[in-house]
């Protein structure tokens, strides 16, 4: 392990979130001292404090401990234009079934009781189209698939959803 990495790698999220030494240490229970000699490499945090450290950062205790650097492996890669064709595909399945098929119903019942919401409506709203697409791309990323921060960025026009995908991203050690 290389502590400079590990240090330069907590002062890098550290300030991209906005905040002190002391902002951090205050939230960990620490000294702006003892965050201030992780980010020069000479100390590593406690193991005690690494989780709150990392959910702190918004990013993995893993991406903080390889200074960047991923340790683990992806389970794929995914684009946020596959999320929306997915999405696409169900309502064509609609369509082509008919909204009174079984398969259908059992389909859309099914996101509608999991996610406590109605999908069909955002088959014909483009903004909340949007929405269901950045949490397809969540729930993804949560079950260990990459995501290119820039694709990302290119495929969501509502900043707010842009924001919660890439907030994930970090959260996943990506970007």
């Amino acid at each position: 392990m290389d502590m400079q990495k590990v240090g330069g790698q907590i002062a890098a999220l550290r300030k991209s979130r906005g905040l002190t030494q002391n902002d951090l240490g205050e939230h960990l229970g620490v000294s702006f001292q003892a965050v201030s000699k992780w980010e020069r490499g000479e100390t590593l945090p406690d193991t005690a404090i690494l989780v709150d450290l990392a959910s702190a950062l918004e990013t993995t205790v893993d991406f903080i401990l390889t200074g960047g650097e991923r340790a683990t492996a992806y389970r794929g890669k995914i684009t946020t234009g596959d999320m929306a064709e997915g999405l696409r595909c169900l309502e064509r399945m609609g369509r082509l079934l008919g909204r009174e098929n079984l398969i259908y119903r059992c389909a859309v019942r099914g996101i509608d009781e999991g996610m406590n919401t109605e999908i069909e409506p955002a088959f014909t709203d483009e903004r909340m189209f949007e929405c269901f697409t950045a949490e397809a791309v969540i729930q993804c990323l949560k079950a260990g698939s990459y995501v290119d921060p820039i694709d990302v960025s290119r495929h969501f026009k509502e900043p707010h959803f842009r924001n919660l995908v890439l907030a994930e991203c970090r959260k996943h050690g990506i970007g």
